[in-house]
């Protein structure tokens, strides 16, 4: 943290430096969070300090449902000494082992629409903390789980920095619970389903705006879900699903519909409709030209997010 420095601009242009420190409490930390989840995560909060039982003898900081239907664990250290990786490993061992209390606790909590949408192929690990060393960061790379580090650090009394400093994305293939036919339920193809019925044209495109997401900055992420890519920085910016059938992309983003001009079969207000992406933008894509208009959008979702 010794390279971030804030300063306050005074009336007459000169600069103080806001001192930076910890929480005082760790507590006071996780109530902070808690409080603001989706605005920091988008992440739904469920629980808090969750009892594991007898057995294990602990307690999960934070549980959550995120935007995509996975499953979050958020561990919290106010300081950047003490062992918040290998403690919240325990604790996503212990989830996994017991995933009906958990999709229980989401019915009891949001309902039963979105305990039966708990994706099980990526459940994350979120650790917030003052600060990591070299060693967490590069334990966390070949770790081959879904684990987030972050770092805070309050600055005077009402501004709080707040970082993604490493990420770890792996997906469990084959575990999902979006759709099942043995029940009855309509079947969906899945995004990579649909991407290999996608021609040639199609594809190409998707490859074009797959890159342009992408480069739009290192701490871009690609997660593929089970009905769409998803592209993110700490939270979702754009969402993409592959209409092979229409020959076009469709693409969820988080602008709000009322700061821009509605075109018809370019751009939809989708606030009031069901969608499996998130965000209230809907943008068509079907050649280079909407490609290029829908590019604007698309950065200005990712510096929102």
């Amino acid at each position: 943290m010794g390279d971030i420095k804030l300063f306050k601009i005074g009336n007459d242009k000169k600069l103080k430096e806001l001192e930076s420190r910890e929480a005082t409490l760790e507590k006071e930390l996780q109530m902070l969070f808690e409080k603001n989840l989706e605005t920091l995560l988008g992440v739904t909060f469920i629980a808090t300090e969750y009892s594991t039982g007898s057995a294990h003898s602990g307690r999960i900081d934070t549980l959550g449902l995120d935007e995509n239907g996975n499953p979050v664990i958020i561990e919290y250290k106010k300081g950047s000494k003490e062992n918040v990786i290998n403690q919240g490993l325990f604790y996503l061992d212990w989830l996994m082992d017991h995933r009906g209390d958990f999709e229980l606790l989401v019915m009891k909590t949001l309902g039963s629409e979105r305990a039966k949408s708990v994706d099980w192929t990526a459940p994350r690990l979120v650790c917030v903390a003052s600060d990591y060393t070299k060693y967490d960061i590069y334990a966390v790379q070949q770790i081959k789980r879904n684990i987030e580090l972050y770092r805070y650090r309050y600055f005077g009394d009402e501004l709080l920095f707040f970082e993604l400093v490493n990420s770890n994305s792996a997906v469990r293939t084959g575990e999902s619970n979006f759709s099942n036919v043995s029940e009855g339920k309509q079947h969906y193809s899945t995004v990579a389903e649909l991407l290999e019925q996608a021609d040639e044209k199609l594809t190409m495109l998707f490859e074009e705006l797959d890159k342009f997401l992408l480069e739009l900055g290192d701490d871009v992420q690609k997660v593929e879900r089970k009905y769409y890519f998803a592209y993110k920085r700490i939270k979702n910016f754009a969402s993409v699903e592959i209409r092979p059938q229409i020959r076009k992309l469709v693409v969820f983003c988080k602008v709000e519909p009322k700061e821009i001009e509605i075109q018809k079969g370019f751009t939809r207000d989708v606030t009031n409709i069901g969608h499996f992406g998130t965000g209230n933008l809907e943008i068509t894509i079907s050649d280079a030209e909407t490609l290029e208009k829908a590019k604007p959008l698309l950065i200005k979702s990712y510096e929102r997010s």
